[in-house]
C-alpha cells in the first residue's frame, strides 16, 4: 500500500494521509508530503483536511436524524418550510435535494460564482441567489449533481432546529462520536493541525485559490482527519447513527448510483458506498465495502487523484495485484495488429444518446476518442491489452477471432469495466468525418457552419426574452438549460460587441460577448445539422 502512495508522491500529484482499515482493524495508515511548504511542516496521521463534498453525507445523515424525531419528512415538499418559496418549487421534496434530482440551478455554475466566493454569507443568502432561478429540469426526471440543494437542505436543519448547521452536526453527530478531530472549517479560526491547501501550476505546485468557507455550507464546507472518518463509517455502518430504516434510505440509489450524500455502486465487482470531494487545494475519497467492512479513506491537501489512490489502495486489501501507470512497459506492435482495432465503438451510457470512442490509426500509433474530449495516444503492453499515460486507464481487445475486427473493447478505470462494442460501418463512418471535421476546425479555429449566425441571433434573443426553439436540436440539453440562460444573459445588460474567439478542446465554439454590465463568455454547441445542442455563459473578470 505503501509503494502504491509513494509512486504518486514521487510524481509530485499527491501529498496527504490515507488509511485503510478492516472492521476496527487498521491496516495501513500513513501520512505523505507537507501541511505547509511554506514551512515544511510535515504532514501526520492527524492532520485536518477539508472534505470538499464528503461533507454531503453528513447533511443527509442530519435530515435523516430529524426525520427520526418527527421534525420532517423527506418526502415532505420544500415548501412546508419555506411558504414564499417560488411556484416552480411546488414538487420539489426533501428527496430530491438529497439524490441530485430537484431540478434546482446550481449557484456554483452562475457566472458571478467566481465574485460570490470570495466573501463571508449565509444559507439563507445563498438560497436567495437561486430561489427565483428556473428548474433545469422537472423535479426528478433526472439527476444532476446540484450544490444548490445541498445548501438548501443546510437552510432547512438551520430552520426547523433554530440552531446554525455547524452547532447540529457537532453536538448531534462528532461529539457523541468521539470525533474530535472534525468541524466547519473558518477561514478566521485557529484550527490546530489544519493543511494548508494547493494546487498544480504552470510552474508547479502554487497555493491554492481562496475560498470564503461560509459559501459551501452543507455541500462542502466540513474538514476532518482519516481517523475521525474511520469513527464516522465505523459508527454510520454499525448502527450507531441512524436506525436501520433510515440506514437504508440513505444508502439506497435513486438515479445514476446517487443515494442520500453517497455513491452506491459495483466496483471490481464488490459492493461500494462513497463519495468524493474536491475544493480548492483539497481532494478526498471515503469509501466503504460493506460486505468486508472495509474502509479506505485517502485525504489530499494538493489538488490530484485521492480516488485513484483510494481504488488501488482497496484492490490490494481485497487481495488483487495492482499494477502502477510507472509500471506499465510499452511493447512495439507492427501497423496490421493495430489497424484491426480502428474503429468506432458504443460505450454504455445511461440515456438514449451514443457516446462514441473513436479509435484511429496514426501511422504506427494508435489512439482513442471519447466524445467531447481530445485523442490521447494508447500504448500496446500486450496484443490485445493498451494503456494510457494521462490517466490511470487501459482498454482491452479480444483476442483476434479470424475476422479482422476487434467486436469490442473494454475501458478499465478506477475499478470499473466498462464494455463497448463496435458501431456498424455506416454510423461509424458519420461519427469519424464528424471527428475529423472538428479536429480540422480545432486546428484552423474556425467556427462550425452556421455558428456566428446562431449565436449572434441567440444571444440577441435571449436578452430580448424571446428565444427561437426552432433553432435547436429536439430532445437536446439546451432546452433545460434556456430558462436559466435566459435570466443570465438578460442580467449582464445590453449586448454592444459579440465576436468569435476560438474552438475549445470540448466542441465549443466561444465567443466574447461585450454588455454594458461588463465582459462575459458564451459557448455554443451545435448539432450535425446545424442546430443548437447546448449553450453556456461565464462573466470574465
Amino acid at each position: 500500500m505503501d509503494q502504491i502512495v509513494q509512486a504518486y508522491v514521487a510524481d509530485h500529484k499527491y501529498m496527504g494521509t490515507a488509511l485503510v482499515a478492516r472492521g476496527d482493524q487498521v491496516l495501513f495508515t500513513k501520512a505523505y508530503g507537507s501541511a505547509n511548504l511554506e514551512w515544511d511542516v510535515p504532514n501526520t496521521p492527524n492532520t485536518k483536511f477539508r472534505l470538499g463534498s464528503v461533507t454531503k453525507q453528513f447533511t443527509a445523515a442530519s435530515i435523516l436524524l430529524l426525520e427520526e424525531r418527527g421534525k420532517l419528512s423527506v418526502s415532505d415538499p420544500v415548501k412546508k418550510f419555506m411558504p414564499d418559496a417560488p411556484a416552480a418549487w411546488d414538487k420539489v421534496t426533501i428527496f430530491h435535494l438529497l439524490t441530485h434530482t430537484s431540478g434546482v440551478a446550481d449557484f456554483t455554475h452562475f457566472p458571478d460564482y467566481p465574485k460570490i466566493e470570495p466573501f463571508a454569507t449565509t444559507s439563507a443568502k445563498l438560497v436567495a441567489l437561486f430561489r427565483d432561478k428556473p428548474l433545469d429540469f422537472e423535479p426528478g426526471e433526472k439527476w444532476s449533481y446540484d450544490n444548490s440543494g445541498y445548501v438548501l437542505l443546510t437552510y432547512l436543519i438551520e430552520k426547523v432546529t433554530g440552531d446554525s448547521y455547524e452547532k447540529f452536526v457537532r453536538e448531534n453527530i462528532f461529539t457523541p462520536l468521539g470525533m474530535k478531530d472534525t468541524g466547519y472549517d473558518s477561514n478566521a479560526a485557529i484550527i490546530p493541525h489544519r493543511a494548508s491547501g494547493y494546487s498544480t501550476g504552470r510552474d508547479g505546485i502554487e497555493n491554492a485559490g481562496f475560498i470564503n468557507m461560509t459559501v459551501p455550507q452543507g455541500a462542502g464546507a466540513l474538514y476532518s482527519t482519516t481517523g475521525d472518518l474511520l469513527k464516522w463509517e465505523q459508527a454510520l455502518f454499525g448502527g450507531k447513527v441512524l436506525k436501520a430504516a433510515s440506514l437504508d434510505k440513505m444508502t439506497t440509489p435513486f438515479k445514476s448510483n446517487y443515494a442520500f450524500g453517497l455513491m452506491v455502486e459495483t466496483a471490481g465487482g464488490h459492493k461500494k458506498i462513497s463519495h468524493g470531494g474536491a475544493i480548492e487545494g483539497f481532494n478526498t475519497s471515503l469509501n466503504y465495502y460493506p460486505d468486508e467492512k472495509l474502509t479506505v479513506v485517502v485525504l489530499a491537501n494538493l489538488n490530484g487523484p485521492a480516488d485513484d489512490i483510494a481504488g488501488k489502495l482497496a484492490a490490494i486489501a481485497h487481495g488483487e495485484t495492482v499494477t502502477l501507470p510507472g509500471e506499465r512497459k510499452e511493447i512495439t506492435l507492427d501497423s496490421k495488429a493495430l489497424s484491426r482495432y480502428v474503429g468506432v465503438y458504443r460505450m454504455p451510457g445511461g440515456g438514449p444518446a451514443v457516446t462514441p470512442m473513436v479509435v484511429a490509426l496514426d501511422g504506427n500509433q494508435l489512439t482513442a476518442k471519447l466524445d467531447g474530449q481530445p485523442a490521447f495516444p494508447i500504448f500496446p503492453q500486450s496484443e490485445t491489452m493498451f494503456f494510457l499515460k494521462v490517466v490511470d486507464a487501459q482498454i482491452e481487445f479480444p483476442k483476434d477471432d479470424g475476422s479482422g475486427k476487434a467486436s469490442q473493447l473494454t475501458l478499465h478505470q478506477n475499478g470499473r469495466d466498462m464494455v463497448a462494442q463496435r458501431m456498424d460501418d455506416d454510423a461509424a463512418k458519420k461519427i469519424t468525418d464528424a471527428a475529423a471535421a472538428f479536429a480540422k476546425r480545432l486546428k484552423d479555429q474556425t467556427p462550425a457552419p452556421g455558428s456566428v449566425q446562431a449565436a449572434t441571433k441567440m444571444i440577441q434573443d435571449l436578452f430580448n426574452g424571446k428565444p427561437d426553439e426552432a433553432m435547436m436540436s429536439p430532445g437536446a440539453p439546451i432546452h433545460q438549460q434556456l430558462a436559466r440562460l435566459q435570466s443570465e444573459v438578460a442580467g449582464f445588460g445590453v449586448i454592444e460587441k459579440i465576436a468569435f474567439q476560438g474552438v475549445g478542446p470540448g466542441g465549443a465554439d466561444i465567443y466574447s460577448v461585450k454588455s454594458a454590465k461588463g465582459a462575459w463568455e458564451f459557448r455554443i454547441w451545435l448539432t450535425e445539422d446545424g442546430k443548437i445542442e447546448q449553450a453556456n455563459t461565464r462573466a470574465v473578470q
